[in-house]
């Protein structure tokens, strides 16, 4: 196991969470392989102790799509080691994943963000410019999590409108925003300097209100606060400010593969999922307006 995950760190140049997880799957395999087989080398499992994993997964309430996410850690696990010659028979081969429901990405309608920078939800201090700047950030930047929590103030570029992010698998890329938000940067780095003098310049922009970085749980906490206010759906995380982003790009008429090289996707496909939205956005307003619909 070890061996896969020096693996994925090192040469692969995966991020620590994607790591992680990989390591709870895993983890978690060998655990039933235990229970249920009394065995412990997962390099000599079949297709059907894998079978019996997602059963038990799904008789467990997993969804499709959590268990789909393991198996593709084993996946990977047993690529990497028939390409080592570990195994001569990579079980995941003979596995068929359940099948999932398409799901649309959820994403706050455009007047519920508007309302909530112009209601004046936001305090005048240090943690209401900060979460201020959390809930733009993601809003017009499209960025992930771990990408603003890494957010270094000489990533910061207030002349060219711009911030560097680093990425999935450390792949850096440039972020360009509106004169409007290099305002706002500005006014937050000031409230930042009078609280915290001693920090030094180019340390993480968001921190806690005791001057240390500030955690993913906490920026979590921080939107979902934020997104309660204006909207009732489902999911109101920092996720659903990325698809905000991208599909109200979309709706206004940005290329595709320009959305594709902001959100730092690897592939188009990741992106055309915001295509949907936009097409059930004009079937509601077609059945809305057309008097045969």
């Amino acid at each position: 196991m070890q061996a896969f995950l020096n693996y994925l760190q090192y040469e692969k140049r995966s991020s620590s969470n994607t790591v992680e997880a990989y390591r709870n799957d895993l983890k978690q395999f060998s655990e039933f392989l235990k229970n249920a087989y009394d065995q412990e080398d997962l390099l000599v499992v079949d297709a059907g102790e894998i079978r019996m994993w997602m059963v038990q997964m799904m008789e467990a309430g997993l969804t499709a799509r959590s268990v789909n996410r393991k198996v593709s850690t084993l996946r990977a696990f047993y690529r990497y080691h028939l390409k080592m010659k570990h195994i001569t028979v990579n079980p995941t081969e003979a596995v068929v994943g359940p099948k999932i429901a398409k799901r649309l990405p959820q994403y706050v309608e455009e007047n519920e963000m508007d309302h909530l920078f112009r209601a004046d939800l936001f305090a005048d201090d240090f943690e209401g410019w900060r979460d201020r700047l959390i809930i733009e950030l993601f809003y017009v930047t499209g960025m992930r999590l771990s990408e603003l929590v890494n957010i270094k103030r000489g990533d910061i570029n207030l002349y060219d409108n711009a911030v560097k992010v680093l990425g999935k698998r450390n792949k850096e890329r440039i972020i360009p925003f509106s004169p409007r938000m290099s305002e706002l940067i500005a006014k937050y780095l000031h409230f930042l300097d009078e609280k915290f003098p001693e920090n030094p310049k180019n340390s993480f922009i968001f921190v806690a209100s005791n001057g240390n970085k500030i955690y993913p749980k906490a920026v979590y906490r921080i939107v979902r606060k934020y997104l309660d206010m204006v909207t009732t759906i489902d999911k109101r995380s920092p996720h659903v400010l990325r698809h905000t982003f991208a599909t109200q790009m979309l709706n206004h008429g940005a290329d595709l593969n320009a959305i594709k090289e902001i959100l730092g996707h690897s592939s188009l496909a990741a992106t055309q999922v915001y295509t949907h939205n936009s097409i059930e956005k004009l079937k509601k307003i077609y059945n809305q307006a057309h008097p045969r619909a």
